[in-house]
């Protein structure tokens, strides 16, 4: 393949709009999952972007401004699931299930109750690198922006939250305060996220560069990093391979990071092997001189 046929998708200004986007996007999921991951909440992702699209849809209904719509529907949601997920005799997966569900059969509902409803929602459910406008762009770029700083001046005590809730209140860490802070950075980056990845692909965008970060470091300031980057790069080659496959740019997204998952995986394996097969050339020789 010539240089010009891979430099193509260059030329047209909304792909390099979408680029950005998707590693933007990515780079969030991954920095963002982290946490999730740690506080086995995986099933949130998939929840919330559920949720999200019941707030699209009342927000279209109710002619009201989509991101701020259903940001709010996100918000409450992700708090909704957090107090009731405190109650120890309900797990979060249930939480989650009820909370998410019950959204999504809102919006469902109100799009089968509305007979004029002409909005298209297929590229809230798929993705659609296309369909990336400048403000788009910036509201993401925005939000992306803003979570680095959170996470930055807020290390400790969400730290702190991910992997010991119970003690924290005793070091003065406000469990609800953080939890609401997460909870609104987490609504935020699904809503900033939807028109490029899809509501049914963002859980795995979240989870995916989180656990290969987690195959490849122990140390959580390094984890933070490398599942950000692996997030960002995931992005940004998911979209560019979706150009030459015609494919949906979040199932695309996806794809590779699930491929980059076997890679990591294989080769931690075949090192694995490698270093038992080393580690037991000694012994045999040993055992061979004692006879």
């Amino acid at each position: 393949m010539s240089l010009g046929v891979l430099a193509e998708p260059f030329g047209y200004e909304f792909f390099i709009r979408g680029l950005i986007a998707a590693g933007l996007a990515g780079a969030l999921c991954g920095l963002l999952g982290v946490f999730i991951t740690l506080r086995g909440m995986s099933y949130i992702g998939h929840g919330l972007s559920h949720a999200v699209l019941g707030g699209a849809v009342v927000s279209y209904v109710m002619d009201f401004n989509f991101y701020i719509g259903a940001g709010l529907w996100g918000f409450a949601a992700a708090l909704l699931i957090h107090a009731i997920t405190r109650r120890r005799q309900i797990g979060a997966d249930a939480a989650i299930g009820i909370v998410t569900t019950a959204s999504f059969a809102v919006g469902v509902a109100l799009i089968s109750h509305t007979r004029r409803f002409t909005k298209n929602f297929e590229a809230a459910l798929f993705g659609n690198v296309l369909g990336v406008k400048p403000e788009d762009l910036l509201v993401l770029a925005g939000v992306t922006l803003v979570t680095i700083v959170i996470v930055f001046f807020l290390y400790k005590p969400l730290l702190f939250v991910t992997f010991d809730p119970e003690v924290a209140p005793t070091y003065g860490v406000s469990v609800n305060a953080i939890d609401a802070v997460f909870s609104l950075m987490l609504s935020a980056a699904i809503i900033a996220s939807t028109q490029i990845l899809g509501v049914t692909m963002i859980a795995a965008a979240i989870v995916i560069p989180a656990v290969i970060a987690r195959l490849l470091t122990d140390r959580f300031s390094t984890l933070l990093i490398v599942s950000t980057v692996v997030g960002a790069v995931c992005g940004f080659s998911g979209i560019y391979s979706s150009y030459y496959l015609d494919v949906s740019s979040g199932a695309t997204v996806v794809l590779f990071a699930a491929m980059l998952f076997l890679v990591v995986l294989a080769a931690l394996r075949l090192r694995s092997m490698l270093w038992a097969r080393d580690n037991a050339r000694p012994s045999r020789a040993m055992a061979a001189t004692l006879d």
